[in-house]
């Protein structure tokens, strides 16, 4: 009988809690595709991740992020690497390999952090385009610690001028307008450079109102950015609120369950996960 990858990381994540290993001395970052397809996060800078690498559906990856790390986080889609790592992707390319040597190709939604000090910033942005639903969820913060993100798919209802085909897949990704006109209107560049100026257009208010919780343009501070401190944060790719999702957060498994709320895992699931470990790891 086998086993999912969200099984095994559940159990790995049990058996980190029983051993009583510390983990909770940095910020860690839990990267879980729940799409239907397998997906290459990539991680910029990469000086704690290697840069990039492949996930299939319901898998998680763990890292942890240097104290004051700030860079992007973001998925690739439709790629194809060979043995050594070279390769190509449809949407979020950051060169020709499997890790990544700089920031990705728009359109990509892109989650960015800045960590270090007291207070931890973190967003999502559609500023570069769309090409998956993403959310960031921190854990057991202090201050705001909000959600934040875009759980729509936008594929279906992007602008016809702004889609990205692929000859075999369709539209692929939702490109900025900045992306498709150049414009310094568009792009917040130039006389528009300023929050004064650089203002809403009709291409980003369709990207706010279908996630309002993520970055729709250059100066859409108010409304994206959020601050926290001493989280962990869990970025997850396709996902919905009716999804378990679990990660380890200052020596106890935490799951949100399905309901949106995280909670320190039962004692029942756990009895129920360690029958499941035993024969996983004999």
């Amino acid at each position: 009988m086998g086993f999912t990858s969200v099984t095994v990381f559940l159990a790995w994540l049990l058996l980190i809690a029983i051993s009583g290993i510390n983990l909770s001395n940095s910020t860690k970052f839990t990267i879980t595709n729940y799409c239907n397809e397998t997906i290459w996060p990539a991680i910029t800078p990469n000086n704690f991740s290697g840069g990039g690498f492949a996930l299939r559906p319901t898998q998680s990856a763990v890292f942890t992020p240097p104290p004051d790390w700030h860079g992007r986080i973001w998925a690739r889609t439709g790629c194809d690497f060979d043995k050594n790592g070279t390769g190509s992707c449809q949407t979020g390319a950051c060169g020709t390999h499997l890790q990544c040597a700089g920031a990705g190709v728009p359109p990509a939604t892109v989650v960015e952090f800045s960590l270090g000090g007291e207070i931890d910033y973190y967003d999502v942005s559609l500023v570069d385009g769309f090409n998956l639903p993403v959310v960031v969820e921190p854990i057991g913060g202090k201050g705001n610690c909000s959600s934040v993100g875009c759980e729509r798919d936008l594929l279906p209802n992007c602008p016809a001028e702004l889609t990205l085909k692929s000859p075999t897949d369709g539209v692929v990704a939702c490109r900025s307008a900045c992306d498709v006109y150049e414009s310094d209107e568009y792009c917040c560049r130039g006389a528009f450079s300023t929050p004064v100026t650089c203002l809403p257009t009709n291409y980003s208010r369709i990207f706010k109102e279908a996630c309002p919780r993520a970055y729709s343009f250059a100066y859409d501070d108010p409304t994206s950015i959020v601050t926290c401190s001493a989280a962990d944060y869990m970025v997850t790719f396709c996902s919905s609120r009716n999804q378990t999702q679990c990660t380890y957060h200052d020596k106890k498994l935490i799951c949100n369950e399905g309901s949106g709320m995280l909670k320190e895992l039962s004692q029942v699931w756990k009895l129920l996960l360690l029958a499941i470990i035993t024969p996983l790891f004999m």
